[in-house]
């Protein structure tokens, strides 16, 4: 079948009016032919005889007359073994091989394949000639790192399908065939370990979506016990240049207990994009002793690179996070940051002559945002594992102000909002969440009442720091000032975290009740202190050893040894310790 094809009649930045001679479709993918250049595009709306497509590269010396060929399939990934450990950019071209062909400065128009079609895979097959199967089930599967990555039936397959030939257990390339399955109207297909799926259509070849109620245990403290994320649940990080996402992502990263971790930097600063890709690879991984980076994706955009790949980015993100998920994996998605995107949703509407909505921003910026993060979720798949894909999003709010359209469009969806300060970052407390505007829908493993209480408390230290920074230290009673200490401690032990010490780091879940239990109990005394310098120079001694404590490993006698060095202090200090 001749492919449609078209000619340019305008070019308006990375926004190309073509006249069209046949048959298109929203969202199908689009090449500009300059010379031996094809120039990857999509078609973003549709007129009378005329597309307007974005273009994904530099649209330098396009002019009007160029040769537009349509291909008639939508803007897709390729899936399947050996999407771990890559870096792609967001149209998923391997960037590694791209710079090992090209060098630093990479041309336009070139397309290289995400998958390699020659390395042999060893399969173990799964089904049965005979066996009834669906889209997303399980034919076979290959290792893939620590994984056992699931060869399954396409998802663009519909009904059910009955199993004629498996390949026996061998080595196989992505494009051998590896089953051959026939539909219910006796066609046959055949099957090979790989498979294209549309970036922007949500995989839905599960059995049930499940309400998120499990927490998803990051390791942060401040997140987990206060603002808790929900396996499979969303959650957003607000913060302006310098206030510590960069360092939070990679904490998350590291420590959440996940299968998998997809970071898409979609249109960040190329300096913070060269420092995740060059400590992503030097990480340990926690869980298996090795790098990080074995069990992770990179999908780099940065903000040099063409604006409209910046969705692509978000989109071909999402996309692995769910294949992977079907697996019956779990999934942490970092997306950073979502502004950027926003950004380049607005310079596209702005071509299109769209009527704006505030600061300038599409009027459909909410919706947009909204369908991305209704892309997660935790589900049940048709062979009852339970599996789940949670996404996180960075936002750069415009000199922190959280006010602004792309921030209080996120905070609609999302089910945790952490909120980073830029005072806390100047005063060096990190993570730098804002404890007092930071909030989360999900539940926490502590108990609700207990971290309630200590929100309280926290609450009135804080309104006590205030005052005093008025009427000073000496105008505020003995209780009072303790109310202050007590609220800096438990800042300082509990809420701040040292991100960079191999225990301190990462704070189990067991960990984090029985400290937490601790802590609570400091609270909940009342201290026979006589006058505020005694008050000052207990609390003071009391958090240094909660600090060195959250250094030391659990299971050894240091930490025993530590523990009863702080009962001992907290006795001998207290009247009457309430609830105990």
């Amino acid at each position: 079948m001749k492919p449609t094809t078209g000619k340019i009649i305008g070019v308006s930045g990375n926004m190309v009016t073509v006249s069209v001679d046949g048959n298109i479709m929203q969202n199908e993918v689009a090449y500009i032919i300059k010379g031996n250049e094809r120039l990857k595009s999509e078609i973003v709306r549709i007129g009378d005889g005329v597309a307007f497509l974005q273009v994904f590269e530099s649209t330098k010396g396009l002019t009007i007359g160029d040769d537009v060929e349509f291909s008639g399939q939508l803007l897709s990934v390729q899936l399947g073994p050996g999407l771990l450990k890559q870096i792609y950019d967001g149209l998923q071209n391997p960037l590694p091989e791209l710079a090992e062909e090209f060098g630093f400065f990479l041309p336009r128009g070139v397309e290289f394949k995400p998958l390699d079609e020659t390395k042999k895979w060893p399969f173990t097959p799964a089904a049965k000639v005979g066996d009834t199967v669906i889209a997303g089930q399980s034919l076979g599967s290959v290792p893939e790192g620590i994984f056992d990555h699931q060869i399954m039936v396409p998802f663009t397959m519909k009904g059910e399908f009955t199993v004629e030939e498996v390949a026996k257990a061998g080595d196989y390339s992505i494009v051998e065939n590896i089953a051959r399955i026939k539909d219910e109207k006796g066609k046959t297909h055949n099957i090979t370990m790989s498979f294209r799926w549309p970036v922007k259509i949500a995989i839905e070849a599960y059995k049930e979506k499940i309400v998120p109620n499990d927490p998803l245990v990051t390791q942060a403290r401040i997140i987990d016990t206060f603002f808790p994320v929900a396996k499979g649940g969303t959650f957003c990080i607000p913060g302006p240049f310098g206030a510590g996402k960069t360092v939070l992502q990679h904490v998350l990263s590291r420590y959440s207990q996940v299968d998998i971790v997809i970071v898409a930097a979609c249109g960040e600063r190329a300096g913070e994009v060269v420092e995740l890709l060059r400590e992503f690879p030097e990480l340990e991984d926690p869980r298996t002793g090795k790098t990080l980076m074995d069990r992770t994706i990179i999908i780099c955009n940065t903000s040099s690179m063409p604006v409209a790949a910046r969705e692509a980015s978000v989109y071909t993100a999402v996309t692995l996070g769910e294949y992977y998920r079907q697996m019956g994996l779990d999934v942490l998605l970092m997306a950073d940051s979502t502004s950027r995107w926003a950004q380049a949703m607005r310079e596209l509407s702005g071509r299109l002559e769209e009527i704006p909505g505030e600061e300038a921003f599409p009027a459909y910026l909410e919706s947009r945002i909204a369908e991305f993060y209704e892309r997660s979720g935790l589900v049940e798949l048709s062979n009852g594992k339970v599996a789940s894909l949670t996404i996180g999003g960075t936002v750069s709010p415009a000199g922190g102000n959280f006010e602004e359209p792309v921030t209080q469009a996120t905070l609609k969806v999302v089910g945790a909002f952490l909120g980073l300060s830029r005072d806390r970052a100047n005063a060096r407390r990190f993570p730098s969440i804002h404890p007092l505007e930071s909030w989360s829908k999900y539940k926490s493993f502590i108990d609700p009442e207990e971290i309630a209480a200590s929100r309280v408390m926290l609450q009135r230290g804080n309104d006590v720091g205030q005052m005093m920074m008025v009427v000073g230290e000496e105008g505020t009673s003995n209780d009072d000032f303790q109310l202050y200490l007590k609220g800096e401690f438990l800042d300082n032990v509990y809420l701040q975290q040292n991100s960079f010490d191999n225990v301190d780091a990462g704070t189990s879940k067991e960990r984090q009740q029985y400290v937490f239990n601790m802590v609570n109990r400091v609270l909940k005394t009342d201290f026979q202190l006589d006058d505020k310098e005694k008050a000052r120079g207990f609390f003071n001694h009391l958090r240094q050893l909660f600090i060195d404590w959250n250094y030391i490993a659990m299971d050894s006698a240091e930490f025993k040894a530590q523990e009863n060095a702080i009962d001992t202090l907290i006795k001998e200090n207290s009247g009457n310790e309430k609830g105990l």
